[in-house]
């Protein structure tokens, strides 16, 4: 066994230390001729110093009372084993890399022969079993999601120093959803009354995946394209055959919101100083207690069924009004439907309305992608009030909206209810 070290007089003397160089590096000549960004990036790296050392000399001083307490009253420990262990030893460390920088953390270990050694200082701290903290962690899983590996590990570079490569990045993200379907499965959302609409909505997105990880019927379309051909545009519905398509479904709750045409819609020429600039726009409906799923190597099949799962979960006795929210993919209507009717349940099917747009007509939808003019920018609002109310019917018209870009129209006159632009 190590000799116990002795407490010094002052712990955090280093921090001290640091925090008087800051202050008289800004308080001398050199530092008044800096320009507030210069002064920022100074007081940022310097400042993060000062916390890396702070948080430092806090470990230290509870190493320090740590072996204090076991050389005035020492005692056996007993691990998750159930083994007594009565042998201690100072002076082990681990490192421990947080959003500051890397600390030392200095504790005891409790030994008994044959087993591995148990560190109860570790279990006061709460320390992750590898060595990045859980704010590090936590930022890694924050920033991946924002971007690729390479510009998370560049963010969290400029705010943390160099604590954590592109591998580590990758590995913190991947164990970060380690337990996201337990975690989603054991959420139970609160109950909702039979008013509140439940809505489904099911997506795809292209993944640019390596060549072994495509399907088979992508890899055979990618094998048959020659080699060699360098274009900036692909012809219409050609395919680059590089992507995998990933499905994405969400399940949420939300209160029907009734909405105009000219909430919906504003026509850009009349906004400035006209009616439409002068109309209380009613507030769409939000989305509450959301749930989401999806699967680059599932199939569109079991995530649509995950989705109906958690959806029926919900309303297992389909009390409440189910809408589908799809943007017009024929194989997801399909399956919805599918899955709706293996339940017996009746679903409302809403679709996004730039695609209906582009589905009604090819030139109307076709002005969506040039560049866009005031001019053409009014047009295209103006075609769309004209879908929305054809018959002018203005306030007459009323949009039970249940997502941002789709809409279940009723009319207040006192006709049945309708599904627009159903698939």
């Amino acid at each position: 066994m190590q000799p116990c070290a002795a407490a010094t007089t002052d712990p955090f003397a280093a921090s001290r230390s640091v925090f008087d160089a800051l202050i008289v590096e800004l308080d001398a000549e050199p530092a008044a001729r800096l320009g507030h960004a210069e002064l920022e990036e100074l007081l940022d790296l310097r400042g993060r110093e000062l916390l890396r050392q702070l948080f430092q000399d806090h470990l230290e001083l509870r190493r320090l009372r740590e072996e204090l307490a076991v050389r005035d009253r020492p005692a056996a420990v007993t691990g998750a084993d159930g083994v007594t262990r009565r042998a201690v030893e100072t002076g082990h460390q681990r490192l421990l890399a947080t959003i500051f920088g890397t600390v030392t953390v200095g504790r005891c270990a409790w030994r008994a022969q044959g087993r591995v050694n148990v560190y109860p200082a570790d279990a006061a701290l709460r320390l992750p079993r590898l060595r990045h903290s859980h704010g590090l962690q936590r930022l890694a899983a924050l920033e991946a999601v924002r971007g690729s590996f390479d510009q998370a590990t560049e963010a969290i570079g400029r705010r943390c120093g160099q604590v954590v490569g592109k591998r580590g990045v990758e590995l913190l993200t991947v164990a970060a959803a380690a337990d996201i379907d337990a975690f989603s499965q054991a959420m139970t959302p609160q109950p909702c009354t039979d008013a509140t609409v439940l809505v489904v909505s099911v997506d795809g997105k292209g993944v640019v995946m390596r060549p072994e990880a495509l399907r088979e019927a992508t890899l055979k379309a990618a094998q048959a394209k020659p080699t060699g051909t360098y274009r900036t545009r692909l012809a219409s519905g050609e395919k680059q055959g590089r992507k995998r398509m990933a499905t994405l479904g969400v399940v949420y709750d939300a209160e029907p919101a009734p909405r105009r045409a000219h909430d919906v819609i504003c026509v850009p020429a009349a906004t400035a100083q006209g009616p439409s600039g002068q109309r209380r726009r009613r507030i769409g409906p939000k989305a509450q207690a959301k749930w989401l799923t999806g699967s680059v190597t599932a199939d569109s099949e079991q995530v649509i069924q995950a989705v109906f799962d958690q959806a029926e979960q919900r309303d297992p006795t389909h009390r409440r009004t189910w809408v589908v929210l799809v943007d017009g993919a024929r194989h997801q209507l399909d399956l919805a439907r599918v899955e709706a009717a293996r339940r017996s349940v009746r679903v409302h099917i809403l679709i996004d309305l730039i695609h209906v747009l582009e589905y009604l007509s090819a030139p109307r939808g076709a002005l969506l992608y040039p560049p866009r003019s005031g001019e053409r920018l009014e047009g295209i609002s103006l075609d769309l009030m004209a879908y929305l109310d054809p018959k002018g019917e203005g306030d007459n018209l009323v949009f039970r909206g249940y997502a941002a870009g789709s809409m279940w129209v009723s009319r207040a006159s006192g006709n049945r209810s309708r599904v627009c632009w159903s698939g």
